[in-house]
Formats: structure tokens, sequence, C-alpha cells
């Protein structure tokens, strides 16, 4: 069973943080949290074939060297011993390669970053629809997206919003909160953006009596 991201104490210090923060602006703010946005086998499985075609040509280039100590270990050995020791090595070590590459530092690492950009822009914009951030009765949802695996974070506005903030004013809270999932302290992370967010959203869109909370304060864990 995987080890959740966040407790469920952290969890309700979201929630709470995100009441707190809805309570002085008409705005509605969401928050999510995945693991990874996206399946990268065709990439964990393209750098593992590189790996093992590595390993191959470094085998050519001690081709001596390895015929010398096939034979020592095994006497009278055929003519095809040899390669075929070394593609089962190449083999052996790309598929040790595959397996490595699923921890996410090995990933970070070998998934071009533009790629995961993309991949985590992509899966923010499918649960800001899916979550129906997009439809509160004045258009002033955002949603804050944590993409764990890619240490990215996307700040969703709706269109009321965006229509009166410009994106370069969340970008500092996105930047700081990304820094948070690299010194593991995204729950902390998480609160202060949203204590932000909040005075951000205030200034444009004060609160009023008759203010319905259209969205859940609890952060949305996804599962893919």
């Amino acid at each position: 069973m995987r080890k959740s991201i966040l407790t469920l104490e952290e969890q309700a210090d979201i929630a709470e943080a995100v009441k707190k923060a809805e309570s002085s602006t008409s705005g509605e703010i969401s928050t999510a949290l995945i693991p990874e946005s996206s399946d990268y086998a065709f990439f964990e499985l393209r750098a593992s074939i590189f790996f093992g075609v590595l390993i191959y040509l470094m085998e050519l280039l001690f081709f001596k060297q390895f015929s010398t100590l096939a034979s020592s270990l095994v006497w009278n050995s055929p003519e095809w011993y040899v390669p075929m020791s070394m593609g089962l090595l190449s083999f052996f070590a790309g598929s040790l390669f595959y397996f490595f590459s699923n921890i996410p530092a090995v990933d970070r690492i070998i998934i071009p970053k533009k790629i995961m950009k993309t991949r985590v822009r992509a899966r923010a914009l499918r649960h800001f629809s899916e979550s129906g951030v997009y439809a509160t009765a004045e258009g002033t949802g955002i949603l804050l997206f944590v993409s764990f695996m890619e240490r990215r974070v996307e700040l969703i506005a709706d269109k009321g919003i965006s229509s009166k903030i410009p994106a370069e004013e969340w970008q500092q809270i996105v930047t700081d909160l990304s820094a948070s999932i690299d010194d593991k302290k995204l729950s902390a992370g998480l609160q202060k953006a949203l204590t932000r967010c909040g005075t951000l959203l205030n200034e444009h869109f004060p609160g009023t009596e008759d203010d319905i909370n259209e969205l859940s304060d609890r952060i949305v864990i996804l599962e893919e």
C-alpha cells in the first residue's frame, strides 16, 4: 500500500487554511494533489534501451578482455558463447535500469522537463474541468494543483478571476509552493500559498454576506 504524501492531520490543516482564505473573499479555492500526472513508461523504456546499448558498446571496446574472462569461466566454450554473453549482460543491465527508472528521482532525470510540464498542465486542466472549479456562479474559482513526482505546481484561475488578476501575480505563489515540495514541507507550503491566494483574491473579490461555499475545502488526493 502506497504511503500517503499528506497525513490526515495535514489534510485537515489544509482544509482549514482553505476555509480561512475564503472567509474574506467571494473567490473559491480548490486544491488537488497527485503522485504523478502521467504514465512515463515510454521514456523509462527508451532510457533503459539506451543504457543497455551503452553497456554493449562498452563491452565491444573491451572485447578482448571480455573474451578472455569468459573463456576462463567456461572452458572450451563455443564461438557464439561470448557474443551471447555480451547480449545477455546488456539485456540484464537495461532491465535493471528500467526497474530503477521507476524511482522518482531517476524519473526526473530521464524524462524531459518540457514533457513533464506539458503533462502536468494537461492533467491540471482536466481536473479543473472534472471537479467543477470552472462552474462557479461568478467564474471565481481557482485551482491549486500539485504534481508530486514532477515537483510542479499549476494554478488555474477561472475567467472571472483571470480577467482581473493577471497570471504574473500568481507566479511567486507557484514558485514558492514548488520549492516547498523539494524541501519536503508541502503541507506548510500549501497553507502559506492558500493564505496568499486569499489575500490576493480579497483585493479584487471581497467577500459579501450572502457568499455560498460552492467548492469543498478538502484537498483532493488523485490516484492518476
